[in-house]
């Protein structure tokens, strides 16, 4: 296998371990450890010797299916690093803002689109005169999950920013 431009440098500077932890807690969907493997530029071996302490850490959970065991990001280990992040780069008032701002996008869509949620939309787009409206609105369905999914992360460092704060490490 050649390795892709880059890939020597990111051996260099990265552990084995580092690069499998990388490739792993970005997949969308189950990937198998020969997979992580090859985009971790690491053995086989090795890299199923990381994800088993990554399940270990609860950084990674295994899904049996097929003829090999596959792993994708802890959705729990995933929330709670994306509210580390919210915590670490903004204030309560910064929080209440982006809740706002958060709020008034989805209200844009509900009322663009005569629409109460995502899945409304989808069934919408399903009956849609033309393609490109049809992928326009399947597109604006994903935006508005991802949307509504960071609003929940937003009211949650509200509801509990004293408790969360309190743990979160000095800004640098």
């Amino acid at each position: 296998m050649t390795d892709a431009p880059g890939a020597e440098r990111w051996k260099e500077h990265q552990s084995a371990f580092d690069r499998v932890r990388a490739v792993a807690v970005t997949v969308s969907e189950p990937k198998s450890a020969d997979w992580i493997a090859e985009q971790a530029h690491v053995a086989g071996n090795t890299a199923r010797d990381h994800l088993q302490r990554l399940v270990e850490m609860n950084v990674l959970r295994t899904v049996s299916g097929g003829t090999a065991t596959q792993y994708e990001p802890d959705p729990l280990y995933t929330r709670m690093q994306a509210l580390r992040d919210l915590l670490n780069n903004r204030d309560r008032d910064d929080l209440l803002e982006l809740r706002g701002d958060l709020q008034e996008r989805i209200e844009e869509w509900q009322s663009e689109y005569d629409a109460d949620s995502p899945s409304e939309l989808r069934e919408q787009a399903a009956h849609s005169d033309t393609a490109e409206k049809t992928r326009e609105m399947r597109r604006t369905a994903n935006d508005w999950d991802i949307i509504a999914y960071r609003l929940q992360l937003v009211e949650d460092a509200i509801e509990h920013y004293s408790d969360y704060a309190g743990s979160a490490p000095a800004p640098a």
